[in-house]
């Protein structure tokens, strides 16, 4: 059992006993309903599991309704975490003045129930939003200007998709709307900063022909994320590259006198799949006078490379997707979602373009970005 498994195990169950706890204080239920909800528990923490080892053996059908009550109440619990969270820092606080002021006050059942249904109402309204606002894909339009473009190339306009997670969840209607998206703004290339997959590719052809019906003029591009290894890496690529895009692994093409460098995310070590070639070394036979897009799934920046590359295009975090988790990707990575300046060149983190898990993002809206490089100062 490795270690994000015993994490997610951990982190997921103490989720579980929080609710838990809310509610048997709030409704003083029997022994028998609290066996019931163990077991509940039990089995929702182990159900993304069991959607994983459903889809490794053909199953379709149940794992894709396993996967959407499953997420879904990953989601809702989620957000009443955060909210009962928020509520507890704030009573935490008012006991607290109220003990110093010496006027405590008891909290009554009726209180507790009135405080808990006020919660999941709260936590029904915020989720119902975020099944909205993961369809309300928008188009992030940047320009970046260097001496390095040719001024004879004109402008090279790239639209970046990641962390789309086509699988059980992200079908034919939210790639429709993504490719809507990316050819409603004509882009010369696509590339996609991994994850383009989530799970196990069953039944994905028709996806995979509507990513190969979409052909801008210089093609399209893309890089391993850790869900393409988590698929099965072979399945991955085959499934990637049928779909037009040609795929970079740790490897350097020249696209219209830019050079885009493509590295693996660094989880294709944990699969086998060391690579000879460091991605410092990529980087450094690159021509210094040529403008360089390092494509890397994980906003981690190497600070080797640095000056090495001009943009680092990533992805991988969803801004965290739903909130307040955004904190807890921000303090992982350290730099938060869009654009940054570094020392030497930039970082434009995505928000990413489809959703993991839960089918819902809260205050961290998907994205199509829009790049247009072009000769400047």
């Amino acid at each position: 059992m490795n270690v994000f498994l015993i994490m997610y195990i951990s982190i997921y169950l103490l989720m579980h006993a929080y609710v838990f706890y809310h509610t048997y204080r709030s409704f003083q239920y029997s022994k028998k309903i609290i066996a019931y909800t163990a077991l509940f528990s039990l089995f929702m923490v182990l159900s993304p599991i069991i959607v994983r080892f459903a889809e490794r053996n053909g199953f379709e059908t149940g794992p894709r309704l396993l996967a959407y009550s499953g997420y879904t109440w990953m989601g809702v619990l989620f957000l009443f975490v955060a909210v009962a969270g928020f509520y507890d820092v704030f009573a935490i606080g008012k006991w607290c003045l109220l003990t110093i002021r010496k006027r405590p006050a008891a909290m009554t059942p009726s209180y507790r129930r009135g405080r808990f249904l006020t919660q999941m109402v709260i936590v029904l309204v915020i989720y119902c939003y975020g099944l909205y606002e993961a369809n309300q894909i928008r188009t992030i339009n940047i320009t970046i200007s260097s001496p390095k473009i040719s001024q004879g190339i004109g402008k090279l306009r790239v639209a970046q998709i990641s962390d789309v997670h086509l699988g059980l969840i992200v079908r034919e209607s939210r790639l429709e709307k993504i490719l809507a998206k990316v050819q409603e703004a004509e882009p010369d290339l696509i590339v996609s900063t991994g994850d383009l997959v989530d799970g196990q590719l069953n039944n994905l052809t028709e996806l995979g022909k509507m990513l190969e019906q979409v052909n801008p003029p210089f093609g399209k591009i893309a890089v391993t994320g850790n869900h393409e290894f988590y698929a099965g890496l072979p399945d991955s690529l085959d499934f990637t590259s049928k779909a037009g895009f040609v795929i970079l692994r740790n490897e350097a093409i020249n696209v219209n006198g830019i050079s885009f460098v493509g590295v693996d995310d660094q989880v294709s070590e944990r699969f086998g799949e060391k690579s000879e070639e460091k991605e410092f070394d990529l980087l450094r036979r690159q021509r210094r006078s040529m403008f360089t897009v390092l494509l890397k799934h994980r906003p981690v920046v190497d600070q080797k490379s640095v000056g090495l590359f001009d943009i680092q295009l990533s992805g991988h975090t969803h801004k965290g997707q739903i909130f307040p988790f955004n904190f807890f990707t921000w303090y992982s990575f350290r730099y938060p979602n869009g654009m940054n300046m570094l020392e030497y060149g930039y970082l434009y983190i995505s928000n990413g373009t489809g959703t993991w898990g839960p089918p819902v993002r809260f205050l961290a809206p998907p994205e199509v970005t829009i790049i247009d490089f072009v000769h400047g100062v």
